[in-house]
Order: C-alpha cells, then sequence, then structure tokens
C-alpha cells in the first residue's frame, strides 16, 4: 500500500468529506448507546469496504479508487466514509419513525442519496468506472445495502437496548 501517488483535489476532497461526515454525527444529539453506535459505524464500513472489494476490485473490477490502481492510504480513509452513511442512515431511520408502510420508501430514498454520492465522487474524480459499469448500476447495489443495514438493525434492536436514557 503506498501513502499516494499524487497528492491533489482527490485527497483534500476525502479529508474534507471526512471532517464534515464525523462532525455531523457527533453534533448530532445522541440517540443511541455508545456500543451500538460503534455497532453501526464498524457495520457500515465492513458492508461497504465488502462490496467495494467485491465489484470495485479483483476479478471484476468495474473502478477504481482515486489516482491509482494500487491500494493507497486515501483509500482506507474513502473507505471510513461508510461508516457515518449508515449511522445516518440508522438515526434518520429512528428520527422518522420508519415502520412497514414507510420502509420501501426510506430505502428507495437513501439508495438514491447513496448514487448521488457516487455521482460527486465521479465529479471529483475519487472514482473512475472501467469495464462497463455506469453509474444506475450501483442503484441496485444500494438498494440491496440499505435493505441489508434496516433489517440488521431491527434483529439487533429487538434483542438488545439501544438508545440511551
Amino acid at each position: 500500500m503506498n501513502l499516494w501517488e499524487s497528492f491533489d483535489k482527490n485527497e483534500i476532497s476525502i479529508i474534507i468529506m471526512i471532517a464534515i461526515a464525523y462532525a455531523v454525527i457527533f453534533l448530532l444529539p445522541k440517540k443511541f448507546t455508545a456500543d451500538i453506535t460503534l455497532l453501526f459505524l464498524l457495520f457500515g464500513f465492513t458492508i461497504g469496504v465488502l462490496h467495494d472489494f467485491t465489484i470495485g476490485g479483483g476479478l471484476i473490477d468495474f473502478y477504481r479508487l482515486n489516482n491509482s490502481h494500487s491500494y493507497e492510504i486515501f483509500d482506507f480513509l474513502y473507505y471510513l466514509l461508510f461508516a457515518p452513511f449508515s449511522y445516518l442512515f440508522i438515526y434518520f431511520y429512528e428520527v422518522f419513525r420508519i415502520h412497514k408502510i414507510t420502509f420501501i420508501w426510506y430505502i428507495i430514498a437513501w439508495a438514491l442519496i447513496g448514487v448521488g454520492m457516487q455521482s460527486l465522487f465521479i465529479w471529483m474524480d475519487i472514482i473512475h468506472f472501467q469495464n462497463g459499469y455506469e453509474l444506475h448500476f450501483s442503484f441496485p447495489v444500494f438498494l440491496m445495502t440499505q435493505t441489508i443495514t434496516a433489517l440488521y438493525y431491527e434483529i439487533v434492536s429487538s434483542r438488545f437496548k439501544v438508545f440511551k436514557e
């Protein structure tokens, strides 16, 4: 793993986005216990990296990150953006009191947000599609990821104390 090939707008953009994303998490009122917060930050990071390694690297290799085909430290920092995305998804899931009737609309909305964020990453030259991959192919990936995250949250919240007292 390299530190970086060149330090330019990609790296600066990632630093700024990480600062904003984690600042939002720390500034929001604390809704969940510390262990549940950590669990969903870790879950978001893990599921994001799993999907990214599945379609963004290896044999399929539909896109690359930043300036090179080899992994850089800023690729890892980019992966750290998956964690707040997952946490905010769960946070607003509770804020909006999502239930059976609103579930599908919430998932669709967040899948669109995910595609929108990926579009922003393309515009900032952080993500570069290749091998015929197109932005709209990501929509079903986000639908699946958000659905898994919501169902996982439902399981966790039915078995453990998730809210701060």
